[in-house]
């Protein structure tokens, strides 16, 4: 049985630039950030510029996974994670920012998990979610 928690990935508010905030995260593969945001069903779309909310002025960034115009990552070369990238006084989805991290945080661990899992030859035998929302995942081998 494999179970994990999200607390050693928790984010960090970084850096405020004008009207755009940099979050830091723990993310460092692309693929698994886009199928973490698959799996939660955000449809993604790569290579974007960031657009300013309308009657705000300040920089566009690029990033390399959006959600929406206002929404993205972009990955820090010094790190090699992905930040997440928002315009916090026009955040519109259903969620704060820090559960809408949360949320991802643990989607993005288990797919890393699922990935290793799959890696190694194991399937998932059984998956459950306990009532704090830690995901617990028993797998198996055939020999």
């Amino acid at each position: 049985m494999v179970s994990f928690k999200q607390e050693n990935l928790n984010p960090t508010i970084i850096n405020l630039m004008s009207h755009f905030s940099t979050i830091k995260t723990r993310f460092k593969c692309k693929s698994t950030l886009l199928k973490s945001l698959q799996v939660l069903g955000h449809e993604t779309e790569e290579d974007v510029l960031l657009e300013n909310p309308q009657g705000h002025d300040h920089k566009r960034w690029n990033v390399c996974v959006a959600l929406n115009d206002e929404v993205g990552f972009k990955l820090n070369k010094n790190t090699g994670e992905y930040e997440l990238v928002a315009e916090l006084d026009t955040w519109d989805f259903d969620v704060p920012v820090q559960r809408f991290i949360d949320r991802l945080t643990q989607q993005y661990a288990e797919q890393m998990i699922l990935s290793k899992i799959e890696e190694q030859g194991f399937q998932v035998q059984e998956r459950t979610v306990g009532t704090c929302g830690t995901v617990e995942l028993s797998v198996g081998r055939w020999a």
